[in-house]
């Protein structure tokens, strides 16, 4: 098979695998609390090496107590430091923190740029949280956010070969629709979490078991292609 029609062939299935976890989660929402881009910025930050719901539990007593760049970039850092202890590498995260926002006053006029070049020159700011910030808090798709979960759902579906979060982002953005980029990543983390869990994935109970090259094939009979479910809905 030739290159071209090898990526065709895992894009018409990555469009399926899309189709059928639109179907599995209807809503796709981001999963951090924010009332603006700074505190999306900040929280994603936060979210590094560690859980939305912990940092959920710790921003609003953070925003509250600085609740955008210019405080932020004031701020006590020890008391910053405090604030986020509990969502690990506090000290790092701190500083990243309050040396972007010194930066977006300095540079931006106190708002968070909106290219991918001047997002990732912020500290702290690779690009899955350049990604995040740019679809949610400004509607537009830079990239596809690619974290564990999706890294490794992505490789088990067998839509990349990479394991490196950049180089699994190009394959994924070659594969799938732009509007769907960031709302691709979500539904995957998803279902990693209720499905295809690291250690003991379920593939008994999967729909994209029979689109999964790591599927056990004992899995595949009990589902139906997506083009079996048209004809037979």
């Amino acid at each position: 098979m030739t290159t071209t029609r090898r990526l065709s062939a895992t894009k018409q299935r990555a469009l399926e695998i899309l189709v059928r976890l639109k179907k599995l989660y209807p809503e796709a929402p981001c999963t951090l609390d924010y009332d603006t881009p700074v505190q999306l910025m900040v929280a994603t930050i936060l979210a590094a090496q560690c859980t939305d719901e912990r940092v959920n539990t710790v921003t609003p007593a953070l925003f509250r107590r600085f609740p955008d760049a210019a405080a932020l970039a004031g701020a006590d850092l020890s008391e910053l430091e405090e604030l986020v202890r509990s969502t690990g590498f506090y000290r790092n995260k701190a500083k990243n923190i309050q040396a972007a926002c010194r930066i977006i006053m300095e540079k931006y006029g106190g708002e968070v740029p909106r290219s991918m070049e001047d997002l990732t020159s912020l500290p702290g700011v690779a690009r899955k949280t350049a990604n995040v910030v740019s679809a949610h808090a400004f509607g537009v798709n830079l990239g596809v956010t690619v974290d564990t979960h999706v890294k490794r759902l992505s490789y088990r579906l067998g839509l990349t070969k990479n394991t490196e979060p950049v180089k699994v982002e190009r394959d994924l953005m070659k594969l799938l629709p732009q509007p769907d980029w960031e709302n691709w990543s979500i539904r995957l983390v998803y279902h990693g979490r209720a499905v295809c869990n690291a250690r003991n994935p379920q593939c008994d109970r999967c729909a994209l078991a029979d689109l999964c090259p790591s599927a056990p094939l004992a899995a595949l009979p009990a589902k139906k292609s997506l083009k079996e479910s048209r004809t037979t809905s």
